[in-house]
């Protein structure tokens, strides 16, 4: 599974280039299927996860060609509504197929989705959402079923703003007849750049990134070629600002749009980080130990991601105080805490909230990477650590971080891979 060696207690500095949004690839990769044509696909990120994606692609009839950050993608050809279960059971935001498949053959087969063990992820909102809108589905020996049966607009209310749930009604929504309003949509940067990439390929969507997400169906016609940019990885660029935090540091995230992770820097700016943007850049200045948060709480966007949650733990480890840090979105999303206490972090969970007191310096060890953040947490906190630190089951981390040896090496850190 691999390993990184880190050596710790090195101050960082230098530029970190962001690539492209894991969380907006993949819907957008899948969304590819809805009709037979050639995209051109910009600033796609080359990580595991987006592999797999692709790799269902041609599994299912699909031509693909992938070469630094730019994916040529012809659809034409799919000849399946079964999607290959090997590759689901790897990739969570493969579910987002459903609807995409569904619009394109009317019909779907497949399988529960995997991903990291992060707790229950269950799909019924997806489901009811599908279900409302003219969809057959049931369950058999583990896999979904689906065929689309009487397909009209109508008006869907999500009980939770779910990001997949908001995805799939949109992708199978926008060939459908009829009006279809999502009210209690996700909000994240991710939705409207897939708002943005559908309305590219001839849909018509609005309303992405506020309260309500309306959708006129129509059918395509136009098979020109879509050509479009992904936006860059806010969480990507969260985890190098978590580095900085690290120990003393100066560094200068490039390629990212800081509005879409103002939740993040405005947590590390009250612990002590000077942030700033300058030409598109945001500076990062940490000159000593943080200072600790009384609270944070994940919550879907606009709040504080539970994708960076455990990058904000390891870096509240060594601060100065006591920190409450409370999961609201997954029930299983603690498995780096004994991975940090291994390194000398003072952490004690409380159902769903870990209160973590910050202790002068962690120590390098070996831990296991548990998740795909978790993991990147662990090489965070290996950074700032006195002595050598050993990550193994790093496939995680390559699930969602392009070169991050490479860039992590450029920012000064002594990582390696082995």
């Amino acid at each position: 599974m691999g390993s990184f060696i880190i050596q710790g207690c090195n101050s960082i500095e230098g530029i970190v280039d962001i690539g492209g949004s894991k969380n907006a690839a993949l819907p957008i990769l899948a969304s590819t299927v809805i009709c037979g044509r050639e995209y051109l696909l910009d600033n796609i990120p080359d990580i595991e996860d987006v592999r797999d994606m692709l790799d269902i692609l041609k599994i299912m009839g699909c031509t693909v060609q992938y070469d630094k950050g730019v994916a040529l993608i012809d659809t034409r050809n799919l000849n399946t509504h079964q999607v290959p279960e090997r590759l689901v059971r790897k990739i969570r935001s493969s579910i987002i197929l459903m609807g995409a498949i569904l619009q394109r053959t009317g019909n779907v087969e497949i399988a529960y989705p995997g991903g990291c063990e992060i707790g229950l992820r269950p799909i019924d909102l997806h489901l009811k959402g599908l279900r409302k809108l003219g969809v057959e589905i049931y369950e058999r020996s583990g896999f979904l079923i689906g065929s689309v049966r009487e397909p009209q607009g109508c008006e869907i209310m999500l009980d939770y703003p779910s990001v997949g749930a908001t995805e799939n009604i949109m992708l199978f929504a926008v060939g459908i007849p009829g009006r279809t309003v999502i009210y209690n949509p996700a909000r994240e940067p991710e939705i409207a750049d897939l708002q943005n990439f559908l309305n590219v390929c001839g849909y018509r969507v609005e309303g992405a990134g506020t309260g309500i997400i309306e959708i006129e169906g129509k059918n395509i016609e136009n098979t020109d070629t879509v050509e479009y940019k992904i936006i860059s990885d806010r969480i990507e660029a969260g985890t190098y600002l978590s580095a900085a935090s690290s120990m003393k540091s100066r560094i200068y995230i490039r390629n990212i749009e800081k509005s879409h992770f103002n939740s993040i820097t405005s947590i590390y700016e009250d612990a002590g980080c000077e942030i700033r943007e300058t030409h598109g850049t945001i500076v990062v200045n940490n000159s000593g130990r943080l200072k600790a948060i009384d609270k944070i709480t994940t919550q879907p966007y606009p709040g504080f991601p539970t994708d960076m949650q455990a990058q904000l733990m390891a870096s509240m480890a060594t601060a100065d105080g006591m920190t409450i840090i409370e999961e609201t979105v997954f029930d299983s999303r603690f498995k780096h805490v004994p991975e940090l206490q291994k390194m000398g972090a003072d952490i004690t969970i409380i159902g769903r909230a870990a209160i973590v007191e910050g202790v002068e310096r962690l120590y390098g060890t070996e831990v296991e990477a548990k998740d795909l953040r978790g993991g990147a947490a662990l090489v965070l906190a290996a950074i700032g650590a006195e002595g050598t630190t050993k990550v193994n089951n790093i496939h995680h981390i390559n699930r969602g971080y392009e070169k991050f040896v490479d860039k992590l090496q450029k920012l000064g850190v002594i990582i390696s891979e082995i």
